[in-house]
C-alpha cells in the first residue's frame, strides 16, 4: 500500500503512533484537509479459500480475511490514487491524507492516532468498509468499547501435597467471571461484556501463580462503557481479595461510539447513485445463492439495487476503532458491495467471496463512489463548511475525552506467536503481481 502511494507522489510517514504497519500518506497542500482511513487486518483461525462453497482453509488453522478488510484496503488505495490524479488535472487546492489503520479487530490503532494529534488539522474524514450492500448512513452507528486484560498474581504450590501454601491466580479469574456474570442481571440491555482466558496456568498439579483474562466491555456511550469498566475493576479487586492475590489491569484499547455525519452521508449517497450497483452475472448470483444456502441464511443471491439513505441509523452492538475520530471531525462511511449478502463475518463463509469477481466489481464501484464524494468536497468550500455546521449540531455539547489511559502504549505482541507459527505456510500464497493504476 505504501509503495503504491509513494510511487504516486505521496509523502509516507511509517510506524504511525508506534504501529509498525500503521502509516500516513500525504499529498497536496492547503485547505481543505480531507482524510481517508481504513483497516486491513484479518482474524485468527479464519483462513478460507476464495470461491469455495465449503470450509476450505488455505492453511489449516491460520488467520485469514473473513470480514473483507483486504477489500477495504484496496478501495482505500484506489480511491486515493483517483483523487490525487483528479486534483492534479483540475489544479484544485487541498490536502489529501490517507491513514492505514492496523488491528481494527482489536479496536486498536485509531484512538492512538487521534490522541497523538494526527487528525488535529483534518477537516473531514471518510471510512470505507465492505458489505453485501451499496449504502451509507448517518447518526450513531456503533457503540463504545473498552478492551482490557486483568492479570492476577499469586503464589505457586504443589496442588496435591501442599495446596494451602498456594495463592491461586486462576481462582481469581474464575471468581471475577462469576462476579461479572452476576452483574449481568443489573446491566442495561444495551451493555455487553465478553471475555477469553489468556493464561490459565501451566499444568494442574501446580497452583498457578499467574492467570489472566481479557475482557471487552461495550455500551452505546463513552460514559456508559467507562462506568461498566470501573465496576469490572471493582469486581476484579474483590476477586483478588478473596484469593489473596494481586491484580493489575492492562487497557489494550478504548474507543468511543462511531457516528457518521449527515452532510457527508448525503454526498456519499449521491455518488453511490451515480455509480450504481455492479452488473452481476448469472454465475455470480449462483455462487452467492450456494454460499447463502450453505450458511443457512436467506437465499436471495446478490443485491441488484443500492440501499436508500434513510433517517438516523440504529447503532449495532459492535465497535470500530474509528469511533474516536468521528467525534473530533465530521466523518462519513461508505459500505461497498464486495461480498455476499446475509452471510456472517468472522465465519468461513465471510472469506469465500473475497478474491472473486464479486469482490473485484464491488471494490471498484466503492472506490469510484468514495473518490467522487471526496472530490465533491475538494471542489466546494461551502460544502465543507456545511458538513462542519451539521457536525456541530450533531455532537452538541458532548466534549470528547479519550477513554485511553494517559500514557497508554499499544500492545503490539498480541498475535506475534500466531504469525510466527503460520507465516511460512501463508507466504506461499502471497500474490506476486503488482497492481497497475492508469
Amino acid at each position: 500500500m505504501t509503495e503504491l502511494l509513494e510511487e504516486a507522489g505521496f509523502t509516507i510517514q511509517r510506524n504511525l503512533s508506534g504501529f509498525p504497519t500503521g502509516f500516513l500518506a500525504t499529498w497536496g497542500s492547503g485547505f481543505p484537509v480531507i482524510a481517508l482511513h481504513a483497516e486491513y487486518d484479518g482474524n485468527p483461525d479464519n483462513s478460507q479459500e476464495s470461491g469455495a462453497t465449503e470450509p476450505t482453509p488455505i492453511a489449516q488453522g491460520a488467520p485469514g480475511h473473513c470480514e473483507g478488510h483486504n477489500l477495504n484496503a484496496a478501495a482505500l488505495v484506489a480511491a486515493a490514487l483517483a483523487v490525487r490524479h483528479a486534483l492534479t488535472d483540475s489544479q484544485m487546492p487541498g490536502t489529501l491524507k490517507v491513514f492505514g489503520a492496523p488491528a481494527e479487530e482489536l479496536v486498536l490503532a485509531r484512538p492512538y492516532f487521534v490522541r497523538d494529534g494526527h487528525f488535529a488539522d483534518v477537516d473531514l474524514a471518510f471510512h470505507d468498509h465492505v458489505l453485501g450492500e451499496f449504502m451509507t448512513e448517518h447518526g450513531q452507528v456503533q457503540i463504545a468499547a473498552v478492551s482490557a486484560e486483568f492479570i492476577f498474581t499469586g503464589e505457586t504450590a504443589h496442588a496435591g501435597l501442599t495446596p494451602w501454601r498456594g495463592r491461586d491466580a486462576l481462582d481469581a479469574v474464575v471468581l471475577m467471571d462469576m462476579g461479572i456474570a452476576q452483574h449481568r442481571e443489573h446491566m442495561l440491555p444495551t451493555m455487553r461484556a465478553h471475555r477469553v482466558i489468556t493464561d490459565g496456568g501451566k499444568q494442574p498439579n501446580v497452583i498457578p501463580a499467574r492467570a489472566a483474562v481479557w475482557w471487552y466491555f461495550r455500551d452505546p456511550s463513552a460514559a456508559g462503557v467507562r462506568a461498566l469498566f470501573e465496576h469490572a475493576k471493582r469486581v476484579a479487586e474483590g476477586a483478588a481479595l478473596m484469593t489473596r492475590t494481586e491484580v493489575t489491569v492492562d487497557v489494550r484499547s478504548a474507543v468511543w461510539p462511531v457516528r457518521c455525519n449527515r452532510t457527508l452521508a448525503e454526498v456519499i449517497q449521491r455518488n453511490i447513485e451515480q455509480v450504481g450497483m455492479p452488473d452481476w452475472t448469472d454465475a455470480e448470483h449462483a455462487f452467492a445463492r450456494a454460499l447463502q444456502e450453505k450458511a443457512g441464511v436467506r437465499t436471495e443471491g446478490l443485491r441488484t439495487a443500492i440501499t436508500p439513505l434513510t433517517g438516523p441509523a440504529e447503532a449495532i452492538a459492535a465497535s470500530n476503532d474509528c469511533g474516536d475520530l468521528s467525534w473530533v471531525v465530521p466523518m462519513g462511511r461508505l459500505w461497498f458491495p464486495g461480498t455476499v449478502p446475509n452471510i456472517s463475518f468472522h465465519h468461513w463463509t465471510g472469506g469465500a467471496p473475497l478474491a472473486t469477481s464479486i469482490a473485484h466489481k464491488g471494490t471498484i464501484a466503492g472506490a469510484k463512489a468514495l473518490a467522487g464524494a471526496v472530490l465533491d468536497f475538494f471542489g466546494d468550500p461551502d460544502l465543507v463548511a456545511e458538513a462542519k455546521r451539521t457536525f456541530a449540531e450533531e455532537v452538541g455539547d458532548t466534549v470528547y475525552e479519550p477513554l485511553l489511559p494517559p500514557g497508554q502504549k499499544p500492545r503490539l505482541d498480541v498475535n506475534t506467536a500466531l504469525m510466527e507459527r503460520f507465516r511460512p505456510a501463508m507466504r506461499a500464497h502471497y500474490r506476486r503481481e503488482r497492481p497497475k493504476f492508469r
